[in-house]
């Protein structure tokens, strides 16, 4: 199997940015990202910072992967100097963080007073060792509700539901960006992490059985994605909404997010404005037209695709509209309050609210694709250049940056 790796993001426009090949390696420093006018296949990804004054760059937190092994959709937004230094992130808990937090969110969405107490897995690789504390510290900071290990709200095992496995910096910062974007959708539901013992497939996709057997879960969120290869029976489990970001990379297939029975989750910018808040198609999005798994009988609007198009809906990952994060795990010299995007953000935010709608029936993506009047319609943007345009470009109807739309409360879930 052939990963597909980043192929640039959308850094602010003012930036003025130099550009050169870095690979990237377990332990290499996470490579920053360059600003994109066009989706570029890389072999590695290209690094970039500002040259005048204090700006951001992108860093992509995960190493690149190998084939038969996921990455993390994590995009990290730094502040760097003028001499090209990161600059320190703050540590204290009595700040007030940078990106959107909880009440944006739900604000955002319409969320208003849904609420659930069922249960979101999410599924990653490798432990994050102070994912408790983190995420008590993150939900403390918003006046959230305490969700622990010890009044049974969080739970964290292993692939099967034994030990974890060893520590990664990369990917802890992946695992705080998803509890906290569960906390920040659903502030009443229960997290389970299933914490993979590798970034391959047969892990990751046993990580995903284990929580789909698991009971009280009602959505497994899936922050990571290879390039578009045959569905497995890990990610078929009717009942439950199983959702995975479509990529990071612009215009492109990954899986798993074009399996059949998983909701594939793209990218949007999210502002907000005098009236309230708009978004466009993030252009780091992934999507398209898989070559390889069939299309879902509820795709029924999708004229241009005979398999499974990517996306079925969207919500903010945007690193520059970016959600505050709050990892302690130091990883490169980077802890504390954090500025995240990537789709690793949408797909977590998408499965809570899955977790707060009605009964979905045997496939919530089906459900969704009956009651799009629920959603809001994103119109604008673009994540590329490709051969059949709605593939790419953000128009009235379903497109394949940001799919169906972006929720409007839970009744299409």
């Amino acid at each position: 199997m052939r990963l597909t790796v980043l192929r640039g993001l959308t850094v602010l426009a003012a930036l003025s940015l130099s550009t050169t090949g870095l690979a990237a390696t377990a332990t290499a420093a996470p490579a920053p990202l360059t600003a994109r006018a066009a989706p570029v296949r890389a072999s590695a990804a290209p690094t970039g910072v500002s040259t005048t004054g204090a700006a951001h760059r992108l860093v992509r937190v995960c190493a690149t992967a190998h084939p038969g092994s996921a990455g993390c959709m994590a995009v990290r937004r730094d502040t760097v100097t003028s001499t090209g230094a990161v600059s320190p992130q703050t540590v204290s808990r009595a700040v007030t963080p940078s990106g959107y937090g909880p009440g944006d969110i739900r604000a955002a969405y319409a969320l208003g007073s849904a609420s659930s107490t069922r249960t979101v897995a999410i599924v990653d690789a490798y432990d994050d060792p102070n994912a408790a504390a983190d995420l008590t510290t993150y939900r403390a900071q918003y006046g959230l509700p305490a969700c622990t290990t010890a009044s049974g709200c969080f739970r964290k095992v292993g692939q099967t539901g034994g030990a974890v496995p060893k520590a990664n910096g990369g990917w802890a910062q992946e695992i705080s960006l998803d509890l906290d974007m569960v906390s920040a959708a659903c502030p009443t539901c229960k997290i389970l992490l299933v914490e993979a013992s590798s970034a391959s497939f047969a892990d990751l996709g046993a990580a995903v059985d284990h929580a789909a057997g698991q009971s009280g879960v009602a959505a497994i969120s899936n922050s990571y994605g290879g390039s578009d290869s045959s569905a497995t029976s890990a990610y078929d489990h009717p009942g439950i909404a199983i959702t995975a970001s479509t990529g990071d990379a612009g215009y492109g297939v990954q899986s798993p997010a074009s399996f059949p029975t998983v909701v594939a989750v793209g990218g949007t910018s999210l502002t907000k404005t005098s009236t309230g808040w708009s978004e466009s198609a993030w252009s780091g999005a992934g999507s398209g037209c898989s070559t390889i798994n069939t299309r879902p009988s509820w795709q029924t609007s999708v004229t241009a695709c005979s398999h499974k198009a990517n996306a079925d809906v969207s919500a903010v990952a945007d690193p520059n509209t970016g959600v505050a994060v709050y990892d302690s795990y130091a990883y490169q010299g980077v802890r504390g309050w954090l500025v995240f995007g990537g789709t690793s953000a949408s797909s977590p935010i998408i499965a809570s609210i899955y977790a707060q709608g009605p009964t979905a029936g045997s496939y919530p993506a089906a459900y969704t694709w009956a009651h799009t009047s629920a959603l809001r319609d994103v119109t604008a943007g673009s994540n590329g250049n490709c051969s059949t345009a709605v593939w790419c470009n953000a128009r009235s109807g379903w497109d394949g940056p940001t799919g169906l739309g972006t929720p409007q409360g839970t009744s299409a879930f």
